[in-house]
This record gives structure tokens, sequence and C-alpha cells, in this order.
């Protein structure tokens, strides 16, 4: 008879929409899943209570391995510092600021991430626990720009700036709610005007890109060390000329200082890698520099933005709206001022507000899930993982 194999406690994290499980379904049985579907204020965090820190240590103290959903708990050496029994941290993307790697190095925990780039099999259904069998067919492809592909994130941004611009949930909601109600005010027209783009990178080029080859908009740009070139660079990559309205002098992507991108842009949507330095990039004379008409759409992460300045001018009703995706803390605490329905009565802006889903799409999230189900069966038998970062 074999020896029975010691209990390994596996931790499944932030699993909001209850999905993860399915994934999981083919591990060991020596593998203990627990699956928490809330996230406990963040270990770091100004506002979290020491009542509160003791509640996520004791959480995740038990576990062995802990498999994680992008940022939605942060892992800072202090926390990895109490967690004698983790060995295994699983973490989804590519972005880790987040996570202490040097801290868990220093720990001898192994830390690997799900890229959502492996073959894998179809997404199982969420109704079911039945594990998926097929190996061949990717369930997120990644499409060539050029062609139309666009990151998940992208779409989302442009759902936001649509959205607001054309009062959709607005009229949505009073069509419902209202016995007789109907129009409640006049959209916006997209059609050239100018799109600032704070932070060309990656997504904010493809952003912009759309705002080019849809509507003819104008686009200003702006980050610390972005160059005329740099931008330049960036449009030829996406397969638009340099100098798209060359007969008015201008470039596709054109730089400009950060002043000048708040005071001339229509809309104004934040691309940028959130760092200590780049914390606050976006703060209260910049927000006050914008036009009245102006709208403000955030994809990126929420404390890039002064989020108290940010209330103060939609309060006013100093600008058209604002269409925000991320926030400061998250999810929202129920007493947070976002959480309200007065948002366009009374000379405040219109804001329209989503639960941080710019990467928040079926192919992606069963991608992720698929892959960090991988990595636990192969560490539990004792083999390398794939994607090790640590």
């Amino acid at each position: 008879m074999s020896k029975p194999q010691t209990p390994v406690k596996l931790g499944i994290l932030d699993d909001y929409l209850g999905i993860a499980s399915p994934h999981f379904h083919n591990l060991p049985s020596h593998v203990e899943k627990v699956v928490f579907k809330d996230t406990l204020p963040a270990w770091s965090h100004p506002q979290t209570s020491q009542s509160d820190r003791q509640r996520l240590l004791d959480r995740l103290h038990p576990f062995t391995i802990l498999a994680t959903m992008r940022e939605r708990t942060p892992f800072p050496a202090d926390l990895l510092r109490q967690l004698p029994n983790l060995k295994l941290l699983l973490c989804t993307g590519t972005q880790f600021n987040t996570f202490d790697l040097a801290g868990a190095k220093d720990l001898g925990i192994t830390v690997a991430t799900a890229t959502g780039k492996r073959k894998r099999p179809p997404p199982p259904p969420s109704s079911s626990s039945t594990p998926p069998t097929s190996t061949s067919s990717p369930s997120a492809p990644h499409a060539d720009i050029k062609k139309g592909g666009t990151h998940p994130t992208t779409q989302h941004t442009w759902a936001l700036i649509l959205g607001l611009a054309r009062n959709i949930a607005v009229d949505d909601r009073v069509v419902k709610s209202v016995a007789s109600g109907w129009q409640t005010g006049l959209a916006t027209g997209l059609t050239g005007k100018t799109l600032g783009v704070v932070g060309l990178g990656r997504l904010g080029a493809a952003v912009a890109r759309i705002a080019v080859l849809a509507w003819g908009m104008r686009v200003v740009c702006w980050s610390e060390n972005l160059t005329q070139e740099k931008a330049d660079g960036w449009a030829r990559e996406l397969g638009l000329a340099v100098g798209e309205r060359e007969g008015e002098g201008e470039k596709t992507f054109r730089v400009v200082r950060k002043e000048e991108l708040f005071r001339v842009a229509d809309v104004v949507t934040v691309h940028y890698v959130l760092s200590e330095r780049s914390r606050g990039v976006v703060g209260e004379k910049e927000l006050a520099g914008m036009k009245e008409t102006a709208m403000f759409v955030n994809t990126s992460r929420g404390p890039l933005v002064d989020e108290d300045a940010l209330l103060r001018v939609l309060e006013k009703g100093a600008i058209r709206g604002a269409a925000i995706d991320v926030f400061d803390i998250e999810p929202l605490p129920q007493t947070s001022p976002w959480r309200s329905l007065k948002w366009g009565e009374d000379g405040r802006s219109q804001v329209l507000l989503t639960p941080h889903m710019g990467y928040v799409e079926e192919g992606v999230m069963h991608a992720w899930y698929a892959e960090t189900a991988e990595n636990v069966g192969r560490w539990v038998r004792g083999e390398e993982v794939i994607d090790q970062l640590i």
C-alpha cells in the first residue's frame, strides 16, 4: 500500500465571478482547494486597519500555493515574510508591480505567471464542473492589430468613451425606470475632436489608432519620456502614416506638454504604467485645465489620478463627465462617494462607472485560470512550472 501523500493547500483568491473551479477539477486528490470570491483590504494601503491586516493574514497563512488574479491582492515583502507555508505564488498577466519579486526570491517562494498565450483547451461551461478535454484550440486568439485585433482594455476604453459621449447609461436608466422617460440630453459627436492620450504605450497607441481611423480625431499625447520620434514609431507600427494630417501641418500622434494636452483635448484617456513615480500623475492642476465640455477616462490604474481632486471637479460640474474603470481602493467601499445616483444632477458632471472590467473578458480569464491550474499540477508532480518569474 502506498503511503498517503501530504495534503497541499491551494488558495484561489479574488474569483469574483466564480469561474475558476472547473479549471482545477483534475488536480490530484491530495490538493485541498479553497476558493475566495471576495477581496480583503490591501496589506500596505494606508487606509487598511490592523484588524483588516490580521484578517488577510489569517486567510492566507494556511496555504502552500496561492493563485492570484492580477493585482487584486498585492503581495509586498512584509506580507510574504509572514506566510511561512507559502511555496508557490501564481500570478496572471504581465504587470507585477504589486508583487515583491525580490522578497519572494529571498524567501525561496517560486513565482510564476499565466500569460494567456499558451495553447489551451476551450473554457468549461460556467454551470458545469466538467473539466475541458480538448488540447488543440486556444480560447483567446491574439489578432494582428493592423487587421482589427485589439487588447480587451482598448475595447473597454472605447466602450466607456462612447457610452459617456452618447449618454447611453443615463438614457437606459431613464427609459427603464421613468414611466414617460425618454431623451435626457444631447450626445457629443467625436468626429474631428481631439483625443488626449496620457501614456502612449501599447494600449494608448491602440486607442489612438481607433480615434484616427474611426472618427478622424486629432491625437495629442504625453508621457514623461515620450519623444515625437517614439510617437511616430508607434504610428508606423500600427499601420498609420506619420503625418496623417499633413495638409494641416500635424503629426498623426502629436507630442505635447502635459498642460497643453489637458487644455486642448475633448477626451482625455489615461494609459500610464503605475509606479511610485507616476502615482498622482494626473492631479488638481491638470484636471482644472480641462475644457468644460471635455470628458475624462481612466482604464489604467486608480492611483495614477488624484481621486479626491477628480471628485471635486465632477461635483462642481467643471467638465462634461468622466468614465472610470479603476479606483484607488478596489472593490469600491460601500461608503465611497462614487457610489451615488446623483451624478449628472444639480450641476454635477455625468459619471459612468465600471468595476475594473478592462481585462475581464471571457477568453482572457479562462485562459489565465487554465494556465494557472496547469502550473499547480506541474508543481505538485515535481515538474518545472511554466513562465516562472522567480
